[in-house]
């Protein structure tokens, strides 16, 4: 790719910004010198990766819910954007079952009205829609799922995202299609990732950041699940896949078009109980764990997916190990807890990161 710079001075649109994964995506961009114009409800969490790495002073910060179509279509106009990233969303499987409304809402309506206003802003030329690995219909196979297997979802959460993906197919279809990109200019892609974890998640219900909050107040860690198997990936790994799907959006046009898998290796697939271990082991203090023996709302016991199309097409590759990865969350809390500088730290990780090239590293820090 003939992409040095690519990113300096471009307009991006990015919801969700104020959440974890959309916080590291907005730092990582206005590091590479893009005009970030961000778009979210206010943090869900205290403390929170937006206030902790002051970005409300890094990019231009609006305020809103995707549902509220009008006032994202204005915020959009307002940014012309190039670029477009979808992260907002109702992140939480448990949580789609208390508020199955609400999540079916923000995933599947915020993302129809996201594209509704791509469609009346004609700076826009790619768009990258987050949903999630459990879009697909999971029959607990030993195998990864791929791009083209069927789409599905038993709980709330997953079957909202399982939707938003039908969502976009019918809307790249109907008003961004391949035969009239000349006409449009307009490339549509979805991304799927794994398990994402890493510093600055402090959500509720999360594996890693209950483990943290156990590890940091010295209280016993309940896990409901030690069997069930998921594939754990640092947050930069699908990020950096992210940026990558967006520039060969803007520079190739439709021929990068449709969903695209964000997994690990095969190591990074593993046990709750696994990941949890290795999380001990790197906070270095004794931990109790219980198994919550209680009755709880279905989740899958076994989930991966296949990132072979992301390696072959786009070059991309998983670039930590599990541990890792587990080790960089611990010694991010660590370094909460001491007060240290969180935005240097993050803009350090994104620098040393392994698997892109130099055009994804910072060039500026403003």
């Amino acid at each position: 790719m003939s992409s040095f710079g690519f990113w300096q001075d471009r307009s991006v649109f990015l919801t969700g910004h104020t959440g974890f994964k959309g916080g590291w995506l907005a730092l990582w961009l206005q590091s590479l010198g893009a005009n970030v114009f961000g778009y979210s409800l206010p943090p869900s969490t205290d403390p929170s990766l937006f206030e902790s790495i002051g970005l409300h002073s890094l990019v231009d910060s609006t305020l809103g819910d995707v549902r509220d179509f009008s006032y994202l279509k204005s915020a959009m106009t307002r940014a012309a954007p190039q670029v477009v990233f979808h992260l907002a969303a109702q992140p939480l499987v448990r949580a789609s079952y208390e508020d199955p409304i609400s999540t079916y809402g923000s995933n599947v309506m915020g993302t129809l009205h996201l594209l509704e206003a791509v469609r009346s802003i004609p700076s826009v030329r790619a768009v990258v829609i987050v949903t999630s690995d459990k879009c697909y219909e999971n029959q607990e196979w030993l195998w990864g799922y791929r791009e083209n297997d069927r789409l599905g979802g038993r709980d709330p959460y997953s079957n909202s995202k399982a939707c938003a993906e039908l969502v976009v197919q019918a809307f790249r279809d109907s008003f961004f299609p391949t035969e009239r990109y000349a006409e449009h200019k307009v490339a549509v892609a979805t991304a799927r990732a794994g398990n994402v974890i890493g510093g600055g998640d402090w959500s509720m219900d999360r594996l890693l950041p209950d483990a943290m909050r156990a590890f940091v107040c010295r209280d016993a860690l309940f896990i409901r699940s030690p069997n069930s198997v998921r594939p754990w990936q640092h947050v930069l790994e699908p990020l950096s896949g992210y940026l990558k799907l967006a520039q060969l959006l803007v520079e190739c046009g439709p021929r990068f078009n449709g969903p695209w898998n964000f997994g690990p290796s095969p190591e990074g697939i593993a046990s709750v109980k696994t990941v949890v271990d290795l999380a001990a082991a790197a906070w270095g203090q004794p931990t109790k764990v219980v198994t919550d023996e209680r009755s709880h709302p279905h989740e899958a016991g076994l989930l991966m997916i296949d990132a072979s199309k992301s390696q072959q097409l786009l070059d991309w590759k998983p670039a930590f190990s599990l541990d890792q990865a587990v080790d960089m969350v611990v010694a991010f809390t660590r370094a909460w807890q001491q007060g240290e500088d969180l935005r240097a730290r993050c803009l350090e990780s994104i620098s040393k990161f392994p698997a892109v090239p130099d055009i994804f590293r910072p060039v500026t820090v403003k």
